[in-house]
């Protein structure tokens, strides 16, 4: 498939800005148990909630690149009973007005105990506001990756892993901004954050290589024969049909070599786990650069994985065209 930068960008700025506010609220709830000690919610909570709704909005921002018609945007969200893409639609809105409030709730430390736990825990509207916001952050996760999982046709992305892989690189890269941003204002939690980080960076690698393991040994289940309606044992194609290029050779083939594949394969791997990985352990003690610059490498290297994941997946058209493809 041809990637497309503004999905790219789409997914990986949600992602992150939903890994946040899942980092912040496991540190909350680790805080109401005292397993944690509490930062100041102004500077941690309320802040972070102002940098998860940026990355959310940028990321819908970059959706609007790929509409031929952005004015139209609004349909999308009409086919919610049979389309994944209409459920995102409604869920990424739904999860920003969640956070929006969460983070208010924060800032204006308004924490009336509303009920108790059994075991003696208050339970307050940033808890009530977190829970939602943690249900939504999953569902939109879901929601995002069954786009692709979704098309049977195309064997690469129909797959559990496809929807795991965009639950733990999300993740990952969210505790590592969490990580990086508790330096300044939360920095008793910024080994919490790191540790974390690296042990879900760790479990992304594990589903990225096995996604990558399944996809180079399948089969293609479509054939020349099939791909034209034409059943003889040998076929040869000579030309494309036409002169110049077309919607399908555009949008179904990304048109790079083989090589240029294997090249990014190995770049998103080193950069999206590798790297941050050991940049994650060298700056568990609170070093705000490491931890920075950890959070950049690794969000670059998924710009370069989600192309990879575009790119690789195989049209079954493109047997038609393979004479340029």
């Amino acid at each position: 498939m041809h990637p497309a930068f503004s999905v790219i960008f789409l997914t990986t700025l949600i992602g992150a800005g939903q890994g946040l506010f899942l980092a912040m609220f496991t540190a909350q709830s680790y805080a109401a148990f005292n397993l944690l000690p509490q930062p100041d919610g102004h500077a941690f909570y309320a802040q972070g909630s102002v940098i998860v709704l940026v990355l959310l909005a940028l990321g819908l921002i970059a959706s609007f690149f790929h509409l031929g018609h952005p004015e139209r945007a609004w349909r999308a969200a009409a086919k919610w009973r049979t389309s994944w893409l209409s459920r995102e639609v409604i869920v990424l809105p739904a999860f920003m007005g969640v956070v929006f409030l969460y983070g208010v709730a924060h800032w204006l430390d308004f924490r009336p105990t509303l009920m108790t736990l059994p075991s003696g825990q208050p339970v307050d509207p940033t808890a009530i506001l977190g829970v939602a916001g943690t249900i939504l952050a999953f569902a939109l996760f879901v929601c995002t990756a069954m786009i692709y999982a979704c098309l049977k046709f195309l064997q690469e992305w129909h797959s559990p892993l496809t929807v795991l892989n965009y639950i733990l690189l999300g993740g990952a890269s969210g505790f590592t901004l969490a990580a990086a941003f508790a330096t300044a204002t939360a920095p008793q939690l910024v080994s919490f954050f790191a540790g974390w980080a690296a042990i879900i960076t760790v479990l992304g690698l594990i589903g990225r290589v096995a996604s990558l393991y399944r996809n180079a040994r399948l089969k293609p289940k479509s054939t020349l024969q099939t791909a034209i309606g034409v059943k003889h044992p040998q076929i040869a194609q000579k030309a494309q049909g036409f002169m110049g290029g077309s919607f399908n050779t555009r949008e179904f083939f990304h048109g790079k070599a083989p090589q240029v594949l294997r090249s990014i394969k190995w770049l998103f791997l080193v950069a999206t786990f590798l790297i941050p990985l050991v940049l994650l352990l060298a700056g568990m003690s609170g070093a705000a650069g490491i931890l920075a610059l950890a959070f950049v490498v690794q969000y670059l290297g998924l710009l370069a994985e989600r192309w990879f994941f575009f790119a690789q997946a195989n049209h079954p058209q493109n047997l038609y065209y393979r004479s340029i493809a």
